[in-house]
């Protein structure tokens, strides 16, 4: 019988990614995810049966136990940009983080990838950041020989960067951020999903890997590629943080007081975030030593941004028109 790995979040942005990888080197694949009933394109990945979403919380030892159930190796993705509810940055990303882990080693599975992020740092001003680190911190105690993956802000279809952004600038003429001047190094989904496929075949060594792309650009140079690639001309305006502070404190007493019934556009965590570069650090272990070239923005970027442009889909057959009018 063909080798199983649990993968928790893998109908997530880079989960189902992972998940596709898996399916085609010939493993069996659960996906491990709170609304499985919403998770159902993952089986379209592998052949019948190969790839199945299951019922899982990964607050709960007893759902997260059950989904390892016969795994020869594990994978978690699981993470959030914003608290919600019982869904807190610590329960999620730090105690489930960890939770998978204990369990994982009392089942006697040896093989696990960790999903965090760069700038993951107990040390950090953010809790995001802070449990991401502390999260790591809990999985190598049960599972020493874990790799762990830190990738940069991730780009693809179904991004919720680039998109969200050239979505923004359909609706007037500028383009706010905050922290125009952070640095990033975006990295393509598929890129990270590769590193992660080659820590559950076994083909890299345990350890940390900061994971970023071949390009370093500030924010405001990011949002210019992006308004290039939608052809649009809009003002890309600097929110400086004093302001922006004051806007992620309005937001999160929005989704206090509701309930979480508004989803806040900006947290005073995320704000934090953005005051930092988020780029591979010196000498830290990359996509160098793990046998892989990374993808360009360019080269990926126009492919799924096309639907921004004013012509939508017909952006290039204008183009070729008026080139042969003149």
């Amino acid at each position: 019988m063909s080798q199983l790995v649990t993968i928790y979040g893998g109908s997530g942005f880079i989960g189902r990614y992972i998940a596709r990888r898996m399916a085609k080197q010939g493993w069996r694949v659960r996906v491990a995810v709170r609304r499985p009933n919403e998770a159902g394109f993952v089986r379209t990945y592998g052949v019948v049966g190969q790839v199945e979403p299951v019922l899982c919380n990964i607050r709960d030892d007893a759902s997260v136990e059950a989904a390892l159930a016969g795994a020869d190796a594990v994978v978690n993705c699981v993470g959030i940009l914003a608290e919600g509810g019982k869904n807190t940055f610590d329960d999620v990303q730090a105690e489930g983080a960890g939770r998978v882990a204990r369990l994982a080693q009392i089942q006697g599975i040896t093989r696990m990838v960790q999903l965090s992020a760069i700038g993951a740092d107990a040390a950090a001003e953010s809790d995001y950041s802070q449990t991401k680190a502390r999260g790591e911190d809990l999985v190598l105690q049960h599972m020493p020989d874990t790799v762990i993956l830190r990738p940069s802000v991730v780009f693809g279809p179904e991004d919720q960067f680039f998109n969200r952004f050239a979505g923004m600038a359909q609706l007037g003429p500028v383009l706010p951020v905050v922290g125009a001047d952070t640095r990033f190094q975006p990295v393509y989904v598929d890129d990270v999903a590769q590193a992660a496929e080659k820590a559950v075949l076994g083909e890299v060594a345990p350890g940390i890997y900061e994971l970023g792309g071949p390009d370093i650009h500030t924010f405001r140079e990011l949002m210019d590629l992006m308004l290039s690639v939608i052809r649009r001309r809009r003002l890309v305006a600097n929110i400086p943080f004093p302001i922006a502070r004051m806007m992620g404190f309005g937001f999160d007493m929005a989704a206090k007081v509701t309930g979480g019934l508004i989803t806040p556009a900006l947290t005073r965590d995320q704000i934090k975030n953005l005051a930092t570069d988020n780029i591979v650090a010196p000498g830290a272990k990359g996509f160098a030593d793990l046998g892989i070239a990374p993808m360009a923005m360019t080269a990926v970027l126009p492919d799924y941004l096309w639907r921004f442009r004013p012509s939508g889909q017909y952006a290039d057959i204008k183009d070729s028109a008026r080139n042969l009018k003149t």
